[in-house]
């Protein structure tokens, strides 16, 4: 199947935001939390790459999150394209996806580890289970808080769910909170033990945040997560 770029636009220093459309398909089904593999010859080798959607289904588009890579395969062939070339695409696939039924929830992301959460609340149904969420953010600079105004508005008019952004780099001008998310996981938790975490990120911080909870006695199935190499 190809994938075709329909548009792309910079959301932040290096990283893009990316519509797609499944050329082959009337419609591309999938999960929220789900990522496709995008594959193509480069240097005379086929590389594959897995990206976690970033959109909630809706008709045979999808959108992804992207950082470039300098010394990387193929996120400079990605951030290359222009509108209406294509690449080699599978899927949707992978198993990060909402827990049925769905509960109280915390996420927590740090840089693109956001995509497959913006999926997740951009799909209706979660929240209209009654669910409380609450996402927690982590980047290094402000400009790295990926779609914040979105979560901002969603955190305006739902009181389901709650915002919880830190920076690890606050400007001088900054108000919020401060550090890693591992510092302020307490917070997001509320003191509660009978919600499910969710996490996506780079391996270090999937790898402290699991830690974390199960020194406080999260059970192995109430842990979600992905990491990203």
């Amino acid at each position: 199947m190809q994938a075709i770029l329909v548009e792309s636009r910079e959301i932040a220093p290096e990283v893009r935001h990316f519509v797609f459309e499944a050329g082959d398909l009337e419609r591309l089904s999938f999960t929220p939390g789900q990522f496709v593999s995008f594959s193509d010859l480069i240097g005379g080798k086929k590389v594959t790459r897995a990206y976690s959607i970033a959109s909630a289904p809706d008709g045979k588009r999808f959108e992804l999150c992207l950082n470039r890579v300098r010394e990387g395969l193929f996120s400079p062939r990605l951030f290359g394209m222009r509108p209406g070339e294509s690449v080699e695409m599978r899927g949707p696939l992978g198993y990060f996806t909402p827990k049925q039924p769905f509960r109280d929830a915390v996420f927590v992301a740090t840089g693109t580890g956001i995509a497959p959460f913006r999926s997740f609340l951009r799909a209706p149904e979660l929240l209209e289970q009654g669910a409380a969420i609450t996402l927690l953010m982590g980047a290094r600079h402000e400009e790295g808080l990926l779609y914040r105004a979105e979560f901002e508005e969603l955190a305006a008019r739902n009181p389901r769910f709650r915002f919880v952004p830190t920076l690890t780099r606050p400007p001088a001008a900054w108000n919020g909170r401060a550090g890693r998310v591992q510092a302020h996981l307490e917070e997001a938790l509320g003191g509660r033990g009978d919600v499910d975490v969710y996490i996506c990120g780079l391996k270090a911080m999937v790898d402290d945040v699991r830690a974390l909870l199960k020194e406080k006695g999260f059970e192995r199935r109430q842990i979600v997560y992905e990491k990203y190499d």
